[in-house]
């Protein structure tokens, strides 16, 4: 059994996209399983030829998360019930310096042209001292239109 875990973690959106030469990409797509109104979040995730599924609690700047690797049979007998709950992007992963890492979404489909970044932390003290570069825009991590799984639900009402 897993241990309980934490992500504690802030999410921007991007006033204009950075240099990506050096950085690594991954194509992604994942849905989630569980309703809007659900008190937790259970998702899957394929990135490449990984699969992956993620239960996420909480809401805000420090959230429970726990995820297993699964192999593709498993994603694809679950895949099915994430219809209408889904979206892709472009995940670009880059170092910030001092010890930072950026995860850059890049959103196709009809969430394009929007694009997120977010940076992990160790502690909440030090995702409030984090100083964002100046490519990142407004810090949209308590608003909740801007989690995955909220997109993912606006593309269904748009349909």
């Amino acid at each position: 059994m897993m241990a309980d875990a934490q992500e504690i973690e802030r999410k921007f959106l991007v006033s204009a996209k950075p240099s990506l030469d050096g950085v690594s990409r991954a194509d992604v797509r994942q849905g989630y399983l569980t309703l809007p109104d659900d008190s937790v979040e259970m998702r899957l995730r394929q990135m490449d030829d990984k699969y992956f599924l993620t239960l996420k609690s909480g809401e805000g700047l420090t959230r429970g998360e726990r995820e297993v690797a699964i192999d593709k049979a498993q994603f694809e007998t679950f895949w099915p019930a994430t219809e209408g709950r889904r979206v892709e992007k472009e995940r670009w992963t880059g170092d910030l310096g001092k010890g930072h890492t950026f995860y850059l979404d890049v959103f196709s489909g009809p969430l394009a042209p929007l694009m997120l970044v977010e940076v992990e932390f160790d502690s909440e003290e030090a995702a409030n001292r984090f100083k964002p570069p100046e490519w990142f825009g407004p810090d949209v991590t308590q608003d909740k239109r801007f989690k995955n799984k909220a997109l993912a639900q606006a593309l269904q009402n748009k349909e």
